[in-house]
């Protein structure tokens, strides 16, 4: 057994065991970074998939439920499109409205009198209930159109200008339902620039009412 280490040869298996070293450093870089490239997209798109989700979860449970026993409400795309339209869903006395709901749209909603001479009236009644709903008439009116101001006094009246008629007749509308009344009414008795009341209603039925106001402009 030798005494002295050879020197030499001490050297050639340190560089030796540098250079092993050295290449297993790097083929453990390589696969990190390689295993880094494929896991970050794949954790991205984890996430990106988690906070769709989350948002369609939020928005889903965020909504509101429309009732069918109090006052319906609209839906933010009707609300964008028609902003000054009205609904009504409410409790009635008379046990056979139950689960009638109307809803009114006047337009123009901004009513230039030096241009417009009639206001369009749109009123829509819908079953909401689960049964048929029979509304029975004596004559051939079905619906009332009041314009008002905001002391409530009645200046219009389509009744006025339109022939009234012994002629009963019977409504049914059935579940999930709905008819629709399109009528003009003249606007000769308004005023510009003041706040007006569109009432519509049916007189053999008066809790089957609904109202909207409106603007007046020169």
């Amino acid at each position: 057994m030798p005494i002295f280490r050879n020197p030499t040869g001490q050297r050639k298996k340190q560089g030796k065991h540098r250079r092993v070293k050295h290449l297993h450093g790097g083929l453990i870089k390589g696969l990190t970074g390689i295993a880094t490239f494929a896991v970050y997209p794949l954790m991205r798109r984890c996430v990106a998939s988690l906070v769709l989700v989350l948002a369609v979860a939020v928005r889903v449970f965020g909504q509101e439920a429309t009732p069918t026993s109090t006052t319906q409400k609209r839906g933010w795309l009707g609300r964008i499109f028609h902003p000054f339209s009205s609904t009504s869903n409410p409790q009635y006395k008379d046990q056979r409205l139950l689960g009638l709901a109307l809803e009114l749209l006047v337009t123009p909603q901004t009513v230039k009198l030096s241009e417009t001479r009639q206001l369009d009236i749109k009123l829509t009644l819908t079953n909401q209930s689960k049964r048929p709903i029979a509304l029975d008439f004596p004559t051939n009116q079905r619906i009332e159109i009041h314009l008002m101001n905001t002391a409530e006094t009645v200046l219009t009246k389509w009744s006025d200008n339109h022939a009234i008629t012994e002629k009963p007749g019977t409504v049914l509308i059935n579940p999930q339902e709905h008819i629709e009344y399109n009528e003009t009414i003249t606007t000769r008795d308004l005023t510009p620039n003041k706040v007006f009341i569109a009432e519509v209603f049916f007189p053999q039925y008066p809790e089957l009412r609904i109202r909207q106001k409106f603007l007046t402009a020169p």
